[in-house]
């Protein structure tokens, strides 16, 4: 839940607590200094600042969640229950730029990642089919529909389907 300049100075920190300690002949306690160094550097790749990121878009703070977001070195080695979330959020941003190319790009990426549950992917797909409204794409947009009928499972996301799939029929 850290960023990315404080897990690098909590790296730094338990690199020197590792060679002092080594300094000292106090192996153990180095050998518990590079431990939590390694346990850093994963978290780095594998968690990163998702969860930064979901905490200040959940505050509705979405400059602040796409800083978050930035910071992550390389998404596509992010642990998989981190990327769906990863790219759900960066389409999210995408869609309140009206940058519609790269939310379309994001909310696929996030199809195929684990979410929270069948309604989070559930309103992945909704958001494809809007974005395949909005391309006047009626033939994806009925696919993405279909998708979303199966996993529905709340009333609000059946309503929302019914009315897409309304209007996919008068395109």
């Amino acid at each position: 839940m850290y960023s990315s300049r404080i897990r690098y100075v909590l790296m730094a920190i338990f690199a020197i607590y590792a060679l002092i300690c080594l300094f000292y002949q106090q192996y153990q306690l180095a050998a518990f200094g590079g431990l939590l160094l390694a346990f850093l550097v994963w978290s780095h790749y594998k968690q990163s600042s998702v969860l930064l990121a979901s905490k200040y878009f959940k505050n509705g703070e979405f400059e602040s969640a796409a800083t978050a977001l930035s910071e992550v070195p390389d998404p596509e080695r992010l642990a998989k229950n981190r990327r769906g979330y990863y790219e759900f959020m960066m389409a999210s941003i995408a869609l309140k730029r009206e940058e519609y190319e790269e939310a379309e790009y994001h909310f696929q990426l996030a199809s195929l990642f684990p979410l929270g549950g069948k309604t989070d992917k559930t309103f992945v797909m909704i958001h494809l089919a809007n974005l395949a409204l909005r391309k006047k794409d009626k033939e994806r947009m009925l696919a993405y529909i279909e998708k979303a009928k199966e996993m529905a499972s709340t009333p609000k996301a059946s309503d929302i389907i019914n009315r897409l799939e309304k209007e996919a029929n008068s395109l």
